[in-house]
């Protein structure tokens, strides 16, 4: 790799942790638990996915932000990313770990579900969504890692579909006003309640909060089945993985603690109930998470994401040479690159605020 391309790599990377900073703090926090060779790779993935999510979410054509996404995501997996960060990142990452396209190209799909604003009539239903725009993200997350077991991957899967679970049990209103419904709709006219007549003047009951409750459970159930996934994960990855999942778990204590209002707010872990979780975390013996004996031998609980499974066993892994170490000099002057570019974006900044 040239100094040029180097220099590149880590300027596109240090435009992902930005976006990832200010962006998603959860896994930010949860990331500084993770070695640097897999917490760079992770940053870089979670960026695209970011990028991909705002795209469709805060577009003002989503129908339009869906084929571009899809244009985006195809020049990445044949290695001609377009001239953006987190493109070029992505793609080496697709590369490096030999991610089936068909992983990243069920997100899409996923957001453009989001597009056409689908409804969720079972609790299958969602989890084949949970399964496009989260159980994707935990698989790849688990490739990058270096786990490509079938019995692995199958408790990623759970893991993101339980995070996923809980964004939608803590954004109950805030979806709402947004002319959106994630709960099943099973769920609500088994409590009573008429989806339309709800969305259009949604307001929190007791027949919500037990809604909001069998999500948290479900989302519960499943953290509790990753866990065995995780005891499987490198040893140095262990905790950066089970910190993101306590911390995410939290966010449903969270909701439970404001008596499972999530229609009139939206629940909020402080940073410091964040580093108490990590503090607890950090304080736990190995046996924490140790791997158990064994993990089931079927592929996975979840029938709504065995695709993804099949998907990772039918892809062959690509060895790709090792990269070389930056020599002393490139490390100064990388240091030098994201030094001005720290001065120049405060300058930026001084001269917004003085107008």
């Amino acid at each position: 790799m040239s100094l040029q391309s180097d220099l590149l790599a880590q300027s596109d990377m240090l435009a992902c942790r930005e976006m990832i900073k200010e962006g998603s703090h959860t896994f930010h926090a949860a990331s500084k638990v993770l070695p640097r060779r897999i917490s760079d790779p992770a940053i870089a993935l979670y960026a695209f996915c970011r990028v991909a999510d705002d795209a469709v979410d805060l577009g003002l054509d989503r129908a339009a932000a869906v084929d571009v996404l899809k244009d985006r995501l195809d020049r990445a997996c044949r290695g001609l990313p377009r001239a953006y960060p987190s493109d070029r990142a992505f793609a080496d990452v697709i590369a490096r770990f030999s991610i089936p396209p068909a992983i990243p190209e069920a997100l899409i799909e996923g957001l453009e579900w989001d597009s056409q604003g689908r409804r969720f009539e079972t609790l299958s239903d969602l989890y084949a969504y949970c399964a496009r725009v989260a159980g994707t993200v935990g698989v790849m997350m688990t490739l990058v890692m270096g786990q490509r077991r079938p019995d692995i991957v199958a408790r990623a899967c759970d893991l993101g579909c339980a995070m996923q679970l809980t964004n939608i049990a803590r954004d109950i209103g805030e979806d709402a006003r947004n002319g959106r419904i994630y709960m099943p709709l099973q769920w609500m006219r088994e409590a009573g309640l008429d989806p339309e007549s709800w969305l259009a003047d949604p307001k929190f009951t007791p027949e919500i909060a037990g809604i909001v409750k069998r999500l948290i459970d479900t989302a519960d159930a499943l953290y509790d089945r990753a866990t065995l996934g995780i005891a499987h994960l490198p040893r140095s990855c262990r905790p950066g993985i089970f910190a993101a999942r306590a911390l995410y778990a939290e966010i449903g204590r969270e909701v439970e603690r404001s008596g499972l209002d999530s229609v009139s707010s939206r629940a909020v872990v402080s940073t410091g109930r964040k580093l108490a979780v990590l503090a607890r975390l950090l304080a736990f013996q190995e046996t924490e998470w140790a791997p158990a004996k064994y993990l089931p031998a079927k592929f996975g609980d979840m029938e709504e994401t065995r695709f993804l499974i099949d998907a990772v066993i039918a892809h062959p892994v690509r060895e790709m040479p090792a990269r070389p170490k930056v020599k002393p000099l490139e490390q100064k002057v990388a240091w030098l690159v994201e030094l001005f570019t720290k001065l120049e974006r405060r300058d930026q900044m001084l001269q917004r605020s003085r107008v």
